[in-house]
């Protein structure tokens, strides 16, 4: 049998079994068997060059048994290039249209192609990746509610077959928080114990000299910022506290399902992010400060980012907020790339992330790419699909994304993190601790502790820095951070429910009971927070 001939009859096997591989629109065809088979011809025509290993998975692609090959599904790096790079290449025609016979000759020059491209792609500094193969290291003590499971076997086959089907078929966003305990130990949080919120890969940094920021739209002068230009301008730390729309989730799926991350009580961080103001930065462009409009029609700021998602059809992350907000510098709106005195990491954003303090953290975009001027709100899946607060009466099949406006500022909020749910304790004195907290800048008032349902309170001491007495949006103190409080009970009954619950500055207060506020997302459950106290052997 001639050379390679073996390889094609495989191919037409191969190709027998591609229509699971095509698009729903018909017209592009991912043919992850066929391209095993151009795969197979091209390690046989460069054995010497790129060994093949026989280990692998036995799950079938496109109806051959990896395993069972002589080939094999594992090959050396430059191979793997050529092939990812590629398969990006050919997505772009349809499968009548792609030739899929290669000889040594045009296989190695189609390679040689793949890697200048691969090259010049990576020039621009960061990228979002379609894999979870270079995730970051994490705290082991993060409670992880989502976790990518990376592997490279997977990935490899995964990719083949189909792009979209990366996330679905190997791994997830990355989304962790810490023990709730944790958070009541220090007024800032310590950076491995922030929660961690990602919709994709965690984008990867290739040569951070050649990242920029492109500043664009409804402006005079859209331009390139590099980190040097932001770097130049004055820099504010701004302590503030960032927490996930879906905090408190799982308390709110107990009353009926809903869809989302199953956060307990500590997706939030209170940190000192360290930036240039985005007030200054449009100013430095020609936008005056405290503008609403600008002469061109602009009237909200659109921030893209890196990573990519697949809400978003695996396109970038976005959201917005509105011009009068970005250029006021009350706002304490920051392009930030520091994190409680040092460079922010991966997860939290490196090299260069959005800051809105009091607002919701999905508006705090990560991995800046781009800053657009526009006339309208963002139109993202995030600002337009999600993130919205319905009345309990909504559900899936009735909901209406356009009757609501995306939410900004969070509500007030507290929760107690020294106990847990039902814990067990001591008769005698206990202690009680946690956070609250209001957006917009409003500060906490009180915060009050019952153990009768309600029925009588007492009231928590409050404080931020320690040592310090709390005054709510007295000058010294930070408005757009969270207030750690104590309360001393006395535990003399078998069961003992304790109830927090925090009042801001302008008189909001938590709602009582969380079917009041349930919605078929599962945000903002700012209900009193509630533990179960039970007598018995403890530490506590």
């Amino acid at each position: 049998m001639a050379r390679g001939t073996d390889e094609r009859e495989e191919v037409e096997q191969l190709r027998g079994g591609r229509d699971r591989f095509i698009d729903s629109d018909g017209n592009r065809a991912w043919q992850g068997g066929l391209v095993i088979g151009q795969i197979k011809i091209l390690c046989n025509n460069y054995m010497d060059l790129f060994p093949c290993a026989c280990a692998g998975s036995s799950q079938p692609l496109g109806g051959i048994d990896l395993a069972q090959s002589k080939f094999g599904p594992s090959i050396w790096a430059d191979t793997f290039l050529f092939l990812t790079t590629e398969v990006l290449l050919l997505s772009d025609h349809k499968a009548k249209e792609a030739s899929w016979w290669w000889t040594g000759k045009e296989a190695s020059s189609c390679w040689l192609s793949a890697k200048k491209k691969k090259k010049k792609e990576d020039m621009p500094g960061i990228r979002g990746p379609s894999d979870y193969s270079q995730e970051p290291s994490r705290d082991p003590c993060l409670k992880i509610n989502a976790k990518a499971s990376p592997s490279f076997l997977l990935f490899f086959a995964s990719f083949l077959i189909h792009r979209s089907a990366i996330d679905s078929i190997f791994g997830e966003p990355f989304n962790a928080e810490p023990p709730r305990s944790a958070l009541v130990q220090s007024y800032v949080t310590p950076v491995p114990l922030f929660y961690k919120r990602n919709h994709g890969p965690i984008p990867i940094i290739d040569h951070i000299d050649n990242y920029s920021v492109s500043v664009t739209g409804l402006i005079d002068n859209p331009t390139k910022l590099f980190i040097k230009d932001i770097k130049s301008l004055p820099k504010y730390n701004v302590t503030a506290t960032l927490q996930c729309a879906g905090n408190r989730r799982t308390a709110m799926s107990k009353v009926r399902n809903v869809r989302g991350v199953g956060w307990d009580v500590s997706a939030i961080g209170n940190a000192v992010w360290g930036g240039a103001k985005l007030a200054d930065v449009l100013e430095l462009l020609g936008v005056p400060k405290l503008t609403s409009s600008t002469s061109l029609g602009g009237r909200h700021v659109e921030f893209v980012s890196v990573d990519r998602c697949k809400e978003e059809n695996g396109g970038p992350y976005k959201a917005s907020i509105p011009l009068n907000q970005a250029t006021n510098p009350e706002a304490d709106v920051l392009l930030a790339y520091e994190m409680n005195g040092e460079i922010l990491n991966r997860d939290h954003g490196y090299p260069l992330r959005l800051v809105v303090p009091g607002v919701i953290g999905a508006r705090s975009v990560k991995w800046l790419d781009s800053i657009n001027v526009i006339a309208e709100e963002c139109q993202g899946f995030f600002m337009q699909k999600d993130y919205k607060m319905f009345p309990p009466s909504v559900n899936w099949d009735n909901i209406d994304w356009s009757t609501r406006r995306p939410q900004m500022d969070f509500p007030v909020q507290s929760a107690i993190c020294s106990l847990e749910d039902v814990q067990m304790v001591k008769p005698g004195k206990v202690s009680i601790k946690g956070y609250a907290v209001s957006g917009g800048g409003r500060g906490i008032e009180r915060v009050d502790i019952s153990m009768d349902g309600g029925k009588s309170w007492v009231e928590a001491s409050r404080t931020q820095e320690p040592e310090k007495d709390y005054i709510s949006e007295h000058s010294s103190s930070d408005k757009w951070a969270w207030v750690l409080f104590e309360a001393t009970i006395d535990v003399s009954q078998s069961t003992t429910e304790v109830i927090a619950k925090a009042v801001d500055s302008a008189a909001n207060v938590q709602p009582e009971n969380v079917e009041s506020v349930w919605n078929l997302r599962g945000v903002l459950n700012t209900s009193w927070h509630r533990v179960l106290l039970r007598l018995g052997h403890s530490n506590l």
